[in-house]
């Protein structure tokens, strides 16, 4: 299996940092083949602006329509196409980043919004569950500064899964990922290397990053699945009266 490891996080050597590093010796002894797009170290360029279509850009510039235009032709910037080849390449995708007000980190964001261009992960017609990523696999990283009562059904935070959502259903399922269930470890800013509760947040993601292939995903909803009405994309009658639940399906 090919594996692309996704790092947002400015310190090398932090907890994220050390994840990494799990993940790539890990998914390595397995078998598997493994490539790492580290953000802040390849100094990424976060923003989506004129410059990333220098043959095609409007005026005003039409972010969707320019990205499709330099898609088909092959003149998206070098940065962006060497990204998409690992895209390409990988079979699973790891997104390991901390929870920064209540979200990813922007370089993360910014990552996304150029490298899932249009005519590549979207623009094509099909979406959700059924997108251009279609046959594989996504799983989130998060460190979260936060206890897990903080981020529990009751909790003062609200549920993880609800902030999560906007990255696990309308951005990686959408583009056709199947999205596992995230990798959390609470608590971080409290949790030393070597010290107490390490150990075991080793093991633990020893055993997830090794059941990748087997772990079933997120239930969400397709939009071909028959569910949903086709002219109004509203669920249909019958489904209506049921909420999302902790999983984050609908």
């Amino acid at each position: 299996m090919n594996v692309l490891l996704v790092l947002a996080h400015p310190e090398r050597h932090s907890l994220n940092g050390t994840l990494v590093d799990i993940a790539t010796r890990e998914l390595t002894s397995l078998g598997h083949d493994v490539q790492l797009s580290d953000l802040y170290r390849m100094d990424w360029k976060a923003t989506v602006d004129q410059a990333d279509f220098p043959h095609g850009a409007t005026d005003p510039l039409n972010v969707a329509a320019a990205s499709a235009r330099a898609y088909e032709t092959g003149q998206l910037t070098d940065d962006v196409k060497a990204e998409q080849e690992k895209l390409r390449w990988a079979d699973t995708v790891i997104f390991q980043f901390p929870l920064w007000w209540f979200s990813a980190p922007a370089i993360l964001k910014g990552w996304i919004e150029r490298v899932f261009s249009a005519g590549f992960a979207y623009g094509t017609g099909r979406s959700y569950g059924d997108g251009c990523m279609k046959g594989k696999r996504a799983m989130l990283s998060v460190t979260i500064g936060g206890t897990e009562h903080d981020y529990s059904a009751r909790g003062i935070c609200g549920p993880i899964e609800d902030l999560l959502f906007p990255l696990t259903h309308g951005t990686l399922f959408y583009t056709g990922f199947a999205t596992l269930p995230s990798f959390l470890v609470y608590s971080a800013d409290r949790l030393e290397e070597r010290g107490e509760g390490f150990s075991e947040l080793v093991d633990r993601y020893r055993e997830r990053l090794a059941t990748l292939e087997t772990t079933a995903p997120i239930p969400f909803r397709s939009a071909a699945s028959g569910d949903y009405d086709l002219r109004t994309r509203e669920l249909r009658p019958a489904w209506r009266l049921r909420t999302r639940t902790a999983s984050g399906c609908i």
